[in-house]
C-alpha cells in the first residue's frame, strides 16, 4: 500500500487516498513480454511470425503497461479537482507515475517532472521556457526535435565530429566565442541512427565549466539503458512513452525548476492558474504551469508502469540486446556491399540501433524487400535525422546511396528475426529480389499483388 496526496492546481489541501500498485511485475531474472509478441504477417511465401527491428521509430507496449492502463481505466476520472472517490484514486495514480518517472531518470528533489506529449513537445516546451536571449548550441547529430525548436537566430549549430574528443573541442571552442548571460547545450544520449552512446557527464562538466546547462534527449536511450540526471549532473532530460514501451501519447520533460517556473505557461487554460481576476491572471508553479487542460492519466500511468518494469528487468533487458545487437552487426558486416554507419567508430559503445546501407541497393526498395518478402519490419531514409545522415553518406562522386536502412531492435525482437534479416539482406546481395519491383512517383511497388494488402478489421 502507498498513501500519497494529490496535488490541486489551487492550493487548497490535497486529499489523500491509498491505493495498490498499479503493476505486477514477474521474476526480474526474466525478459518483460510486449503485446503483440505473437503477431504473424502476410508475406509474399506466406505468413510467418513479425520480425520487429523497427523499435527506434516506436515500440509495442508492455503487457504490464496494458494491464496498468486497463486497472487504471476502471476508476478513470477527473484530475485533481474532484471530490469524487474515482477522482481522488486518479489524482492518486497520476501523482505516483509522476513520482515512478522522477526516480526512473535519477530526478534530484528538487527537480520539476511535467508530463508532455512526447520528446518533441518537450523540447517545444523548453524552448518556450528559456530565458530571454539565451544561446543554445546543438550538433549537427541531432534528431530534428532537438535541432529545430530553439530558433534560427539564437541556435549554434556545431558540425558533426569525427571523434568524442573532436566533440568535446569543439563544444569548448563554441562556448569560449559565444559568450552570453543564459546558455544551453543540448546533446542526444543515444544516436537514433547509429545507437552510439555520448558520454554525457563529461560534456555536462564542460558546460558547466563554461557556466552553461545541459539538456539531454533521452528518447533513444530510454528503453535500453539508465538515465540519471543526478550521476550524469545534467539540468534537464526528455523521452517518450512510445519509444519506452507505452504507447499511451505521453513524453516528460524533467529538471531544474527556475527556467520552468519563471517561464511563460506551455498551456493557457484550466490546471496552469492560480487564480485569474478582472485585474489579471496569477500562474501556478512546478508541472501545473505547463500542463494545462486535462492531462494525459492513462498516458502518464502507462509511463510509470514501463518505467517500474524496465527498472525491475533492467538486467535482463541489456543482456538480451547485448546478444542480439552483437549477431546484427556481426550477421551485416560479414555480408559484401553492407556498411554500417557510425559516427565515432565501430568499436564505440552503443545500443541497438543499426543502419546500413548497401552497395547499388536503393534503401527503400530493401526495406520493401524485407517487409514483402520476409515479414521483417525496419525503417528507411534519413530518420529525421538529415544532417547526420548526409554527413555520413556525403559522396562528392554520386555513387553512394543518399539513405539508409535502420533496423533497431528490444523487447519485440528475436535472435531468430535478427538472423533472418542477416539472411535476407545476404540473400538480396547474392541474388535479388523474389519478386519483380517497379519504381513509380509513390515509390518501389510490387509486380502482381502486394500481400500486405489485406482486409484488416478495424479495432472500433
Amino acid at each position: 500500500m502507498s498513501v500519497l496526496p494529490s496535488s490541486p492546481c489551487d492550493g487548497a489541501t490535497a486529499p489523500v487516498v491509498r491505493t495498490r500498485t498499479l503493476h505486477v511485475v514477474p521474476e526480474a531474472r526474466s525478459l518483460p513480454v510486449v503485446v503483440g509478441s505473437d503477431l504473424r504477417v502476410p508475406t509474399l511465401h506466406g505468413e510467418v511470425a513479425y520480425a520487429n527491428l523497427d523499435h527506434a521509430a516506436s515500440t509495442p507496449a508492455l503487457e504490464t503497461v496494458r494491464a496498468a492502463v486497463d486497472r487504471a481505466l476502471q476508476t478513470y476520472s477527473s484530475v485533481h479537482r474532484g471530490a469524487g472517490f474515482a477522482s481522488r484514486v486518479t489524482s492518486a495514480w497520476f501523482e505516483q507515475a509522476r513520482a515512478e518517472v522522477a526516480a526512473f531518470v535519477g530526478a534530484r528533489a528538487d527537480d520539476t517532472v511535467i508530463f508532455t506529449r512526447s520528446t518533441t513537445d518537450s523540447w517545444a516546451l523548453l524552448s518556450k521556457a528559456l530565458p530571454s536571449r539565451t544561446t543554445v548550441f546543438v550538433f549537427g547529430t541531432e534528431h530534428h526535435s532537438t535541432l529545430l525548436p530553439w530558433g534560427r537566430f539564437r541556435t549554434v549549430r556545431l558540425p558533426v565530429p569525427q571523434t568524442v574528443e573532436d566533440a568535446r573541442q569543439l563544444l569548448e571552442e563554441a562556448l569560449v566565442d559565444h559568450p552570453s548571460r543564459h546558455r544551453l547545450v543540448v546533446l542526444t544520449a543515444a544516436s537514433n541512427v547509429t545507437g552510439e552512446v555520448w558520454p554525457i557527464e563529461r560534456f555536462a562538466a564542460l558546460a558547466h565549466e563554461h557556466g552553461a546547462r545541459v539538456a539531454v534527449d533521452a528518447a533513444q536511450l530510454s528503453a535500453h539503458r539508465t538515465i540519471d540526471l543526478d550521476a550524469w549532473d545534467a539540468d534537464y532530460v526528455a523521452f517518450s512513452g512510445h519509444k519506452t514501451y507505452a504507447p499511451y501519447g505521453a513524453g516528460v520533460l524533467a529538471g531544474r525548476s527556475d527556467w520552468l517556473d519563471a517561464g511563460n505557461p506551455y498551456l493557457l487554460g484550466g490546471g496552469a492558474t492560480r487564480s485569474v481576476t478582472e485585474d489579471g491572471t496569477t500562474w501556478a508553479t512546478g508541472p501545473a504551469r505547463h500542463e494545462g487542460g486535462s492531462p494525459n492519466v492513462i498516458g502518464a500511468v502507462a509511463l510509470a508502469a514501463a518505467c517500474a518494469t524496465i527498472t525491475r528487468h533492467r538486467e535482463a533487458i541489456e543482456a538480451h540486446e547485448e546478444q542480439l545487437l552483437e549477431s546484427l552487426r556481426t550477421g551485416l558486416e560479414e555480408v559484401p556491399g553492407v556498411e554500417l554507419l557510425s559516427i565515432f567508430g565501430d568499436e564505440h559503445d552503443r545500443v541497438g540501433v543499426v543502419a546500413f546501407t548497401i552497395d547499388g541497393w536503393d534503401s527503400s526498395l530493401v526495406s520493401q524487400v524485407l517487409s514483402v518478402e520476409h515479414g521483417i519490419g525496419v525503417r528507411d531514409g534519413k530518420f529525421c535525422a538529415h544532417l547526420l545522415v548526409d554527413e555520413l553518406l556525403d559522396d562528392p562522386w554520386g555513387e553512394r546511396s543518399t539513405t539508409a536502412v535502420r533496423a533497431s531492435i528490444g523487447l519485440g525482437s528475436t535472435l531468430e528475426g535478427v538472423e533472418r534479416l542477416v539472411a535476407a539482406v545476404s540473400r538480396l546481395v547474392d541474388e535479388g529480389p523474389d519478386a519483380t519491383w517497379t519504381r513509380t512517383d509513390g515509390g518501389w511497388s510490387i509486380e502482381g499483388t502486394d500481400p500486405r494488402d489485406v482486409e484488416v478489421q478495424r479495432p472500433w
